[in-house]
């Protein structure tokens, strides 16, 4: 979500807190476009890495946006819902994890 440009990505461990899902992602996109293109996108990765949607709100009217794949749980959201709503909060004991992409690895040889 990060890298299609989504702003204060959180990844929340909700695995001791939650009967329902394993982790949660929370991000908020910059524009409707921009929300609904990294939905389509988040759902074709978890496809092509064996994890289908289980379900999804995708309206084009939203300002939030949810991706459920059973084990993580997306959440896209316009900044002042994400406010409104602020599940950060409700998640209060949740670990929120760190994360970065990992550096490819250098496949030359220094031979």
């Amino acid at each position: 979500m990060a890298d299609l440009h989504c702003e204060n990505v959180v990844v929340l461990d909700v695995r001791e807190l939650s009967q329902v899902t394993k982790f949660i992602v929370i991000g908020s996109g910059t524009s409707d476009r921009q929300m609904y293109s990294v939905a389509d996108d988040v759902a074709e990765y978890g496809q092509e890495n064996g994890h289908p949607v289980f379900r999804s709100s995708h309206e084009r009217s939203s300002n939030w946006i949810v991706i459920d794949f059973v084990d993580v749980i997306i959440h896209i959201f316009e900044p002042n819902t994400r406010a409104y709503y602020d599940l950060e909060s409700l998640w209060i004991d949740a670990v929120e994890l760190s994360w970065k992409r990992p550096q490819p690895t250098d496949t030359k040889s220094n031979a």
